[in-house]
């Protein structure tokens, strides 16, 4: 009978504790003795969901890395020229490309990205180069080429293969980062091919001749060298990292998930894809890569991550809304404050005026101390134990009266000093807070609190009412609001003025759901002249539809406005049957990334 070492040429280590684990020591075997246990190091590959594209599309270009990556052009029902941007969890919107096209090839990273030839309605020789916010242009091709493969940098990209209306082509072209010169050719002449590595270091695979194919080739910064071919012959595929360590995956006929690993000799089936697809768009390195987007065969927006590891790695998780316990009022226009595991709804209408107080404790709400003035859209700033609201309608007139809450009583303190106002915007913490606009009238006017007195702020921009909060009394962010019709409308706060932000991609007003910071904030429950389930996400710059809340919605009541945006709740509402009583908690998510942890080490005994 074999013994282990004749099988895998090692034997059997007595350790005292875990050896350092790199890749040289997938499959090696040791006793830990301190443990007590026999233990084997295997190498952890999985793709994983990441958060889907903002424009389903195929035949796109790509660029970056799994945690950076830029999607760019591409097919719709239409050539597109939208460009997205990945940061590991999400997409946002990027600067469009100057020339609308698909099935065009592409190198570089996400804030120094190359686009080139393509599809419009021909073949076009187009260069763009892409600085992280704008496409601006390079010089032309040689050959007006599509469906090809690119590699490389934006100062040292490589471009090969592809189609004309002569048919397949071989050709090879150089960029140096002003204009493009003739490499060696192909030795398989091929279109809809995959490309990975460096101008001087490049790897041709798979694609299409007159049949799909297999053929692998390596380029030395002059001619190509054919070597071992892929396992799973394919075309319209997506390929990245280096000649040798590169990954291909996905591609064609009948959508593919195949993927495959190469290690500058071989080719190695690895875990397929959840989603089959072909002319995606590809990113990253043979150990950390993300897909997008693509046929499936109908165009899907989706994103998987992939690892290779011998670390144990978090897979990725996608913004979401969860349910989470039921107010034991039901009402709407309430002022809240904390976290999901420390929240707190007080004041709003059932629809009669109220004085509820209820805290959250991620299980269970549970009455607290009434406030003094029964009153509805309140305003509102602090955290569960130290909460300071302000203004509302009680009994249909505004007011300017001040409550702290502290923990299980309120008392009321100095009233707001310049408006009696109602549907006004909090912002901070109780000890530094913000009162922004508020009606009627419609007003302008931003009040400052430290805790004891209220002093004059700088006015905004725009009178606004209704508006969501989000951030501190010296880096805040309005959201939404009502001037007077509903409105897109953010600003933000440095401590003395507001400036303009970018605008919500949704008009939302009427207590939209707001938290987080002034740079990762979100917007919950938007509403856009009916109640509504959307959310949006800020990050500092640019508004970006997020996941959905699974109740209609509108007048909530939602977390700490400078807490974490990614651990926050909305809490009751007007919905299209009447005021609710219904909590969901918002889970921002996360990418996909290695523990760091040698866990990875199976025990076996």
């Amino acid at each position: 009978m074999a013994n282990y070492s004749d099988i895998r040429g090692y034997r059997v280590k007595y350790l005292s504790s875990d050896p350092t684990l790199n890749t040289s020591t997938e499959g090696q075997v040791w006793y830990n003795s301190t443990e007590g246990t026999l233990k084997a190091l295997v190498q952890i590959k999985a793709w994983s969901a990441g958060g889907n594209m903002g424009t389903a599309r195929y035949y796109l270009g790509s660029a970056g890395t799994q945690t950076a990556g830029l999607g760019f052009g591409g097919f719709t029902t239409v050539n597109t020229n939208v460009t997205e941007e990945y940061n590991g969890f999400n997409w946002i919107a990027g600067g469009n490309l100057g020339t609308t096209r698909r099935a065009l090839g592409s190198a570089g990273t996400q804030t120094a990205a190359l686009a080139f030839g393509g599809l419009t309605t021909v073949a076009v020789t187009d260069t763009e180069e892409y600085n992280g916010s704008t496409w601006g242009p390079g010089g032309a091709m040689g050959t007006a080429r599509y469906s090809f493969a690119g590699c490389g940098t934006q100062t040292a990209a490589l471009g090969f293969g592809g189609y004309t209306p002569a048919g397949n082509q071989n050709a090879t072209e150089e960029y140096n980062g002003t204009a493009w010169t003739a490499g060696g050719n192909l030795n398989t002449t091929r279109r809809a091919l995959g490309g990975a590595g460096t101008q001087t270091a490049g790897l041709a695979f798979g694609g299409f001749i007159t049949a799909v194919n297999t053929a692998t080739e390596e380029y030395d910064g002059s001619s190509w060298t054919s070597v071992n071919s892929m396992n799973t012959a394919r075309y319209y595929l997506a390929g990245c990292g280096s000649q040798t360590a590169a990954l291909a995956f996905g591609g064609f006929p009948v959508p593919s998930n195949a993927t495959e690993e190469y290690d500058g000799s071989n080719w190695i089936s690895s875990p397929s894809m959840t989603t089959a697809r072909f002319a995606l768009g590809g990113a990253g390195s043979q150990t950390a890569a993300v897909g997008f987007s693509g046929g499936t065969p109908s165009i899907t927006t989706a994103t998987e991550e992939y690892f290779s590891s011998i670390d144990n790695y978090d897979p990725a998780s996608q913004a979401a809304f969860s349910s989470g316990a039921n107010l034991n009022t039901a009402r709407a226009l309430t002022t809240g404050g904390g976290t999901t595991s420390a929240g707190l709804a007080a004041g709003g209408a059932t629809p009669s005026d109220s004085a509820v107080t209820e805290e959250y404790d991620g299980s269970a709400w549970t009455n607290s101390g009434n406030m003094n003035t029964a009153r509805p859209n309140n305003g509102g700033a602090g955290t569960q134990t130290a909460v300071v609201t302000f203004g509302g309608n009680p009994g249909g007139s505004p007011t300017n009266a001040t409550e702290e809450y502290n923990g299980s009583t309120w008392t009321s303190v100095n009233p707001m000093a310049i408006n009696t106002r109602n549907r006004s915007t909090g912002i901070g913490i109780q000890t530094a807070a913000l009162a922004a606009g508020g009606t009627p009238p419609t007003t302008t006017t931003t009040e400052e609190y430290d805790g004891t007195n209220w002093t004059s702020g700088g006015a905004l921009g725009t009178a606004q009412y209704g508006s969501a909060g989000a951030g501190t009394q010296t880096a805040g962010l309005l959201i939404g609001g009502i001037n007077p019709p509903v409105r897109n409308y953010a600003a933000e706060y440095n401590g003395t003025a507001w400036t303009v932000a970018n605008p919500l991609n949704t008009p939302s007003a009427l207590r939209v759901g707001g938290a987080g910071t002034q740079t990762a904030a979100i917007a919950m429950a938007t509403y856009s002249g009916s109640a509504s389930v959307q959310s949006e996400t800020y990050d500092g710059t640019t508004w970006t539809v997020g996941a959905s809340s699974a109740n209609t919605r509108g007048d909530v009541a939602s977390g700490y406005k400078g807490g974490p945006a990614g651990d926050t709740f909305i809490a009751g509402g007007n919905a299209p049957v009447g005021v609710t009583a219904v909590t969901e908690e918002y889970n921002a998510g996360s990418p996909a990334s290695p523990t760091g942890v040698a866990a990875s080490t199976l025990t076996t005994s």
